[in-house]
């Protein structure tokens, strides 16, 4: 399985991006091999509808779960129609720290 965990850098000890769409990067972690991976996100600047592009990124990707802070409307409904599982940090965390959250069950999930 792999998880993407939105970041505001490419390692995984940067801080979680709050917001899906507008992150500059998707830490992406293959939980077969345990290697982390970093996706510059190429909508985070744009206009607008970002969201849904950012999701289709991660569905090419091959992503099974997403840990961010949080998604607006059109990018939760691509993520669900995607089959991607969505988890939501609360507060402030490492890409890291996020993922040991998730491991241990502790996240919110959205749908």
């Amino acid at each position: 399985m792999r998880i993407c965990i939105t970041s505001k850098g490419t390692d995984p000890q940067d801080p979680v991006e709050e917001r899906f769409g507008r992150s500059p990067y998707f830490l992406i972690i293959d939980q077969k091999t345990g290697k982390w991976t970093a996706v510059t996100n190429p909508v985070a600047a744009d206009v607008g509808g970002v969201g849904p592009r950012a999701a289709q990124l991660l569905v090419d990707n091959d992503v099974s779960v997403v840990i961010t802070g949080n998604v607006g409307g059109n990018a939760r409904t691509a993520l669900e129609s995607a089959g991607i599982d969505v988890f939501l940090v609360r507060e402030a965390a490492t890409a890291a720290s996020a993922y040991e959250l998730y491991q241990k069950g502790s996240l919110q999930p959205l749908f």
